[in-house]
């Protein structure tokens, strides 16, 4: 891995953290298991189910004292007025980093930061389905993760989260008090033996064992096939049907 400057968390990040951690945990109770598991310092991947909002403040609670980045579309950071404030806050004090949603150049934008978070020793938190689970099924990965983790050589950490559907699910305003969320580790993945990030059979085959970790974790019922949410227009539902290489 290339030196890069250590990506340190903001003081939004650490205040937010310190404040809001202990109350979460007061509220919902989470049970943390395998957190012993996490490494102690260096670059480190989560890769974890995704089945609500929330499960972007679960990840970093339950992580820490580690710091936990992750990436979150630029909407949510330019936003006007107290609304635009508050989502600009709450993201960046649970670690997320603004891109812009797409594929191309924003795409690889996207990747180019999530090196660079690796590249200085920090830790990021992905989720390989996508988007989120809407029947709470585990939904086939996409390589992202993989190509990350087999560029740079890092580990990857799986992570089964249960219950923050529950908590707060998919078109939810507010969270629920009465639900508790469990959060497990498992062990760190090394994927060298897969093979290098340019051969798509090496990414698959390392997306596939990340899956398989992250699924004995949670437990899920396996759909089997990639989570897309419904085709929006003609033009759409013609592009679901075109073979493409699925990411």
């Amino acid at each position: 891995m290339s030196e890069a400057r250590p990506h340190t968390p903001s003081w939004v990040y650490t205040f937010g953290r310190t404040a809001l951690a202990p109350l979460a945990r007061a509220v919902y109770r989470p049970r943390v298991e395998g957190k012993e598991l996490i490494p102690s310092d260096g670059a480190v991947i989560f890769a974890s189910n995704h089945l609500s909002f929330i499960d972007s403040i679960a990840i970093p609670i339950a992580a820490a004292p580690r710091p936990v980045h992750f990436l979150a579309k630029a909407e949510y950071f330019t936003g006007t007025g107290f609304k635009g404030w508050l989502s600009r806050t709450l993201f960046t004090a649970v670690g997320a980093t603004p891109v812009e949603r797409g594929a191309g150049q924003a795409a690889m934008d996207a990747l180019d930061l999530q090196k660079q978070i690796l590249e200085s020793g920090a830790a990021i938190a992905l989720h390989p389905e996508g988007t989120r689970s809407r029947d709470g099924r585990l939904y086939k990965g996409r390589t992202g993760v993989a190509f990350l983790a087999l560029e740079t050589g890092t580990p990857v950490v799986p992570i089964g989260l249960i219950g923050t559907d529950r908590v707060m699910p998919v078109g939810a305003k507010m969270p629920s008090l009465k639900e508790r969320v469990v959060v497990k580790f498992g062990a760190p993945l090394d994927l060298s033996h897969h093979g290098p990030a340019t051969s798509g059979r090496a990414r698959r085959t390392a997306t596939d064992e990340i899956m398989s970790a992250i699924h004995a974790l949670s437990g899920q019922e396996l759909a089997g096939t990639y989570n897309e949410l419904p085709a929006q227009g003609a033009v759409e539902k013609i592009k679901r049907v075109l073979p493409h290489e699925r990411k």
